[in-house]
């Protein structure tokens, strides 16, 4: 077994210093996001009749995160991939993320859904790729692809800043329709998950 010993960047100032990294590269990004973009993609996922979300890896865990506030919501929610997620059909909304955008299984779904009558709303970072030529509805994160090594936009590991403004991105959304709703927590609190 590796132990890493003790450097600098495992003291408390180690560990302080990277929080504050990550926190101003993420400030960065949020500030740098167009919300006419976002908000369009806000109105996407309210106006839909059943909302499911594709992604793969980090990117997809973040999605499975924003099914979970849809679905306090109130929304039809569906993760892709599941054992009981239905056919996707006209009248319905995929949200797929890849910072990529050229992620296999995630533009062969949204292939899919646009096939079966659905629209695409995509998050990326390139807003030339395969995935975003495919939506909809697009939210282009100015982040660093996960292989961007060099770039300096980012000196965090493969795609950490692109998959902590999704989440920010996400919430956001969901605070938007939240509000819209007027609903008080503890109404959307009865829909969470009992039988954890």
């Amino acid at each position: 077994m590796n132990v890493i010993e003790e450097t600098a960047t495992t003291t408390i100032d180690g560990v302080a210093g990277n929080a504050a990294l990550i926190l101003g590269e993420l400030t960065g990004v949020v500030s740098g996001l167009d919300y006419g973009q976002l908000s369009r993609f806000a109105h996407s996922v309210g106006a839909a009749e059943r909302v499911f979300l594709a992604g793969a890896g980090r990117s997809g865990l973040v999605l499975r995160m924003a099914a979970m506030r849809l679905m306090h919501l109130g929304l039809t929610v569906h993760v892709a991939g599941d054992t009981t997620t239905p056919a996707i059909t006209d009248g319905d909304l995929l949200v797929v993320a890849s910072g990529s955008g050229t992620t296999s299984g995630v533009v062969k779904a949204a292939q899919t859904a646009l096939a079966a009558g659905a629209r695409v709303a995509a998050i990326t970072t390139d807003p030339s790729s395969q995935v975003a030529g495919l939506a909809d509805t697009l939210v282009v994160i100015p982040a660093a692809q996960k292989t961007d090594h060099g770039s300096g936009l980012s000196r965090q590991y493969s795609g950490s800043l692109f998959e902590q403004a999704l989440f920010v991105v996400t919430e956001s959304v969901f605070h938007t329709l939240w509000e819209a709703t007027a609903e008080p927590a503890e109404k959307l609190w009865l829909r969470h998950a009992n039988l954890e």
